[in-house]
């Protein structure tokens, strides 16, 4: 804590990059509408916003790399355990977590038009915090292997860089080969996207395709809005059903099925990343087990 406290431009430099980030996307992604392409600018908000949390998280590599000589000349003398360090390690990390959570929260949620209300709203703070919670482990876990901070920076921008390729968003997970689907459900990235996903997309009641939207996003989309009228009654007539103007076509849960986002609720995702954050931080325990000698016995 006194090491936090000796250098607070760390933590205002970091939060100032949080908030920076989360402005721009507001402004790029000020208030998304209902449309099909406001669902496609959803998508890529969410896939960008979850993959900035861990990315933010690289500032924790250097930190372990910092202390190693120090940490390897204290506990060899039994000046404490490796478990006391990682706790405190862990404890003094958190509380910072949360501002930056709640800071990206606020600048996104209201000015982007995400829905779910107060609840949707603490539900995203949760699942940041969480992401952050578990990028952070991810990344003082790599501090405990790698020797040098250059060589962990590349190993970790390359990780993550994967984590997001197989999150579900470029490639759904049924088009996956199988070879490569063992690496989606290891994403670190797949959880908070899908979770932040169903968040938005869980009102069964609401609706993103009505009428002749469903030409959008096709070269259809181009055609007079009376030709598109006339093409929507031959489908009507084609299919023996009434589709007109304001017939909904889309709902949130068929966007869910057609992204794939069927396996886990959000709360599951929610605590599959937190747990994350604890599996990573008990190898990082064990690293430093295994890593270093006592010499007193």
């Amino acid at each position: 804590m006194l090491n936090s406290r000796r250098q607070p431009e760390l933590f205002g430099i970091r939060l100032a990059s949080v908030v920076i980030t989360g402005f721009i996307l507001a402004t790029v992604f000020w208030r998304i509408d209902n449309s099909p392409k406001g669902v496609q600018e959803r998508l890529g908000f969410f896939a960008f916003a979850m993959s900035t949390m861990f990315y933010t998280c690289a500032e924790a590599l250097p930190v372990f790399l910092q202390e190693r000589y120090i940490f390897m000349r204290e506990t060899a003398y039994n000046a404490y355990r490796r478990s006391s360090y990682v706790l405190s390690h862990a404890i003094v990390a958190f509380p910072s977590l949360i501002f930056l959570s709640v800071a990206f929260a606020a600048t996104t949620f209201w000015a982007v038009g995400l829905d779910g209300g107060p609840m949707g709203f603490l539900f995203y703070c949760l699942i940041i915090l969480a992401s952050f919670w578990s990028g952070s482990s991810f990344v003082t876990f790599l501090s405990g292997i790698v020797p040098h901070v250059m060589l962990g920076y590349t190993i970790v921008v390359a990780i993550l860089a994967y984590f997001l390729l197989f999150s579900g968003f470029f490639i759904n997970r049924n088009r996956i080969p199988d070879y490569w689907i063992w690496f989606h459900y290891m994403s670190l990235v797949k959880y908070p996207y899908e979770a932040v996903l169903q968040n938005e997309f869980s009102d069964a009641t609401k609706c993103f395709v009505r009428g002749v939207q469903i030409f959008d996003n096709t070269p259809l989309g181009v055609l007079p809005e009376g030709m598109k009228l006339r093409l929507l009654d031959s489908v009507s007539r084609s299919l023996g059903t009434t589709i007109s103007s304001s017939t909904c076509l889309t709902t949130g849960a068929d966007i869910l099925t057609q992204q794939g986002v069927t396996q886990l609720s959000k709360w599951n995702c929610l605590l599959i990343t937190v747990g994350f954050g604890f599996f990573f931080r008990a190898l990082f325990y064990f690293c430093l087990l295994l890593g270093s000698k006592n010499k007193r016995r």
